[in-house]
């Protein structure tokens, strides 16, 4: 898979973005989406990556600087049709190694807690993530659920 810092243009990304959206909202009320729009994407603070195999979109990732020591995982999606290919595992680890590169001793993200949410927290924690707390500006809900990992 060739991973690649993506600026969000091409119609491919584009919809998958929406798809993710459009997902989430589908799982969670407003107060509880916290996934990233393509303007939110596109932000100063955020780093977008997409993964590619032979031409095609198999799935993307973002990393949110929140200080120069923590950053926040975002916009985690696997393209549907190619699901349980372990495309999510190799967007992990690339922006992970990314998050150690930056000198970052912390990263965290923010998943839901419901059984939909199960693989994804499944895979967090097979990466070493641990569950905490809310972090940076999110508050308390019982739809999501926190995890970090010292880097």
């Amino acid at each position: 898979m060739e991973i690649k810092v993506d600026d969000l243009s091409g119609p491919e990304v584009r919809a998958l973005i929406m798809e993710h959206l459009l997902h989430m909202q589908s799982l969670s009320p407003p107060e509880s989406t916290h996934a990233l729009n393509v303007d939110g994407l596109r932000k100063p603070d955020v780093t977008f990556w997409s993964g590619w195999e032979q031409g095609e979109l198999v799935g993307c990732g973002a990393l949110k600087e929140l200080d120069h020591q923590h950053g926040e995982l975002k916009s985690m999606r696997t393209s549907s049709a190619h699901h349980r290919k372990g495309v999510a595992k190799q967007i992990l680890a690339h922006v992970i190694n990314e998050a150690k590169h930056r000198g970052y001793t912390r990263i965290s993200l923010e998943t839901g807690s419901m059984e939909a949410f199960e693989p994804a927290r499944k895979l967090y924690e097979n990466f070493g993530f641990t569950y905490c707390g809310p972090f940076a500006n999110y508050t308390n809900d019982p739809l999501s659920s926190f995890m970090t990992m010292e880097l």
